[in-house]
């Protein structure tokens, strides 16, 4: 018996019936949502789609629903243009709601800068860039560009060497937990966990809704995770 799990994100890119019967037959044990986009109404759409190309098939599939956690992202940039970085420039990260360039961009959470400091790490768009907190104010980030690469519109960011302060479940995240209870998923994939106590407030949101069966999967992606992996552990049913 094959043990481990293959995870397949579902999108855009696998729409058709063909596809989705291929990823099946091909060994696919996990269907993952991604809601840190689209609507209900359009992920609705797709799973009840692809449920009835799984009933077609005859193999079994877990339904995954990935949540957008506290994450930040950049602001729009000018013309929505892609501005290339250097490495060694200077970039400013504002709290201002400005359009970006080569220069700076804005950030989607007012408090970053209070939460970072001087050696910090920022990872844009996955990682592709990464950046070194030089200074800050109130308002803004001054970090150093250790590679080269494209910023753009709406680009995630990642400070994995700081505590972010963002509230762990926010109003969308908790409407997407109802839906996730509401529509049969299997399990949840928990973005940016910090700590148990996380993972113990999604718990009681899931088992308030009639969600108590439903799996919980915390994803280490901070410095605060990485810090508090055993105690997330003891609370979690599995780990990304």
């Amino acid at each position: 018996m094959r043990k481990t799990k293959i995870v397949c994100t579902l999108g855009p890119a696998t729409e058709s019936a063909d596809k989705l019967k291929a990823l099946m037959l091909a060994g696919m044990n996990v269907a993952r949502f991604n809601f840190s986009h689209q609507t209900h109404e359009e992920h609705k759409q797709r799973l009840d789609f692809i449920r009835n190309i799984q009933k077609e098939v005859g193999t079994p599939l877990s339904y995954l629903l990935d949540t957008k956690g506290p994450e930040l992202r950049l602001g729009l940039f000018k013309n929505n243009q892609k501005f290339s970085l250097k490495k060694g420039q200077e970039f400013t990260l504002t709290t201002e709601k400005i359009e970006g360039d080569q220069t700076y961009a804005s950030i989607s959470y007012d408090g970053l800068p209070k939460d970072v400091k001087p050696g910090n790490h920022v990872l844009i768009a996955d990682g592709l860039i990464e950046m070194r907190v030089k200074s800050t104010t109130e308002t803004e980030i001054l970090c150093e560009v250790e590679n080269s690469g494209e910023v753009s519109n709406n680009k995630n960011v990642n400070v994995p060497d700081a505590h972010v302060s963002m509230p762990f479940i926010s109003d969308k995240d908790r409407a997407d937990l109802i839906f996730g209870v509401q529509n049969g998923f299997d399990a949840i994939s928990a973005s940016f966990t910090r700590s148990a106590e996380d993972v113990l407030e999604m718990r009681s949101i899931l088992d308030s809704e009639g969600g108590t069966n439903i799996k919980i999967l915390p994803k280490i992606e901070n410095y605060d995770g990485v810090c508090n992996i055993d105690e997330i552990l003891k609370v979690s049913d599995g780990i990304m």
